[in-house]
């Protein structure tokens, strides 16, 4: 009796998921929209819409005239303000969180400098601001936290963090001890590529790789919509790439990495350097320095990117980071990429230079309201 309880219960919240995740996506329908889209019956669709509207969370907009006789479309939406999730994103010596409603726009955000190296004491300060997020917004969802480094999303454990100088850190249990809230605990990097195809509105049929310049270099293959960890959750760090015979040391320890050649702190070093070593005299060098160092790290990412292209062979990969804007740096990435890799993987690949920078706590909201919507009921 139980197995056939089960059987109606489980495609209940399928189809409550279903309807709850293309509300997201078409923020205003009809009934007979969502049952077109979602190839369910006019009749279940109601039900799922009737309890919805009982609970608050949409509103009927009003009928919508049509040119065939019949009755008209009540158009539809959700009420993104009753339906809210946040990010606490973790960096080296500050917090940055944001909250945003079910369409992911910002309701409230706040920054600040902070001592990250003590995880116990860190953890402590990270409690406490989920306690404070919890009273000011009572809609809250659940909380998803962000960490640089190797972390194990299932368990919440951070592995390892060289810009925070963690090792096999629990951060899960701690904060469960303080927020009673559903819970996530992810790479800030990972959870920004969530947001980044869900911005370029690309296939989640498809993988897509994301690309992110910082402090440090990461990367996230979205596969199938959904973040693709690895086996000891390592996919995608394309900055640990060694790319230089006896290079720069790495914050990993090792040399010639990917990171000590691209990134913001490695680009900013050469840049001191060879100013330096120019006896910096005449400003007007300074555009033409600029240039040949991007030049040169849009190369070393441009060759990278050709590996990833061969061996995962991602519909698109997502480039987003602080040098988009210089022509130097996307050409010398575009050309180095098509160098580097066969024609026909080249010409099935669409490179993404975003215009403006992913905020990681938005993707963390975002995994928030995606974790939401497979566990709805």
């Amino acid at each position: 009796m139980k197995a056939a309880g089960k059987g109606p219960a489980l495609l209940r919240r399928n189809n409550l998921k279903r309807v709850m995740t293309q509300l997201r996506k078409t923020r205003v329908t009809s009934r007979q929209e969502l049952a077109l889209a979602l190839d369910l019956s006019k009749n279940t669709v109601s039900l799922i819409i009737d309890d919805l509207l009982a609970q608050g969370l949409i509103r009927e907009l009003g009928p919508v005239s049509v040119a065939a006789a019949g009755r008209p479309k009540i158009e539809i939406s959700l009420r993104p303000e009753k339906l809210k999730s946040a990010g606490i994103m973790v960096e080296r010596q500050a917090i940055h969180w944001r909250v945003c409603d079910y369409f992911s726009q910002v309701v409230a955000e706040q920054t600040w400098r902070t001592e990250t190296a003590d995880a116990g004491a860190l953890l402590n300060e990270l409690g406490e601001v989920c306690q404070t997020l919890r009273a000011a917004h009572p809609e809250l969802l659940g909380v998803a936290f962000g960490f640089p480094g190797i972390i194990d999303p299932q368990r919440g454990r951070v592995h390892f963090a060289a810009h925070l100088g963690w090792r096999d850190v629990d951060v899960l249990r701690p904060l469960q001890d303080s927020c009673t809230l559903p819970l996530r605990i992810m790479n800030n990097v990972k959870a920004a590529s969530l947001l980044a195809v869900q911005q370029l509105e690309l296939n989640k049929t498809q993988s897509h790789f994301y690309l992110r310049i910082a402090e440090g270099l990461g990367g996230a293959l979205v596969e199938q919509g959904e973040v693709f960890t690895g086996s000891s959750w390592t996919a995608g760090e394309i900055g640990h790439l060694a790319v230089q015979a006896n290079g720069v040391r790495c914050s990993c320890g090792r040399q010639g990495c990917l990171e000590t050649l691209v990134s913001l702190p490695a680009i900013q070093q050469q840049l001191a350097r060879r100013k330096t070593g120019l006896r910096w005299q005449n400003r007007e060098s300074e555009p033409e320095i600029v240039n040949a160092i991007l030049r040169d790290a849009g190369a070393h990412l441009g060759h990278a990117l050709s590996q990833v292209m061969q061996l995962v062979n991602p519909a698109s990969i997502i480039i987003d980071g602080p040098f988009n804007a210089h022509p130097a740096f996307v050409q010398a990435v575009q050309q180095t990429a098509q160098a580097s890799t066969l024609a026909f993987t080249f010409a099935h690949t669409t490179l993404h230079f975003l215009p403006q920078r992913i905020d990681p706590a938005n993707g963390l909201a975002l995994a928030v309201i995606e974790q939401y919507e497979r566990a709805v009921s």
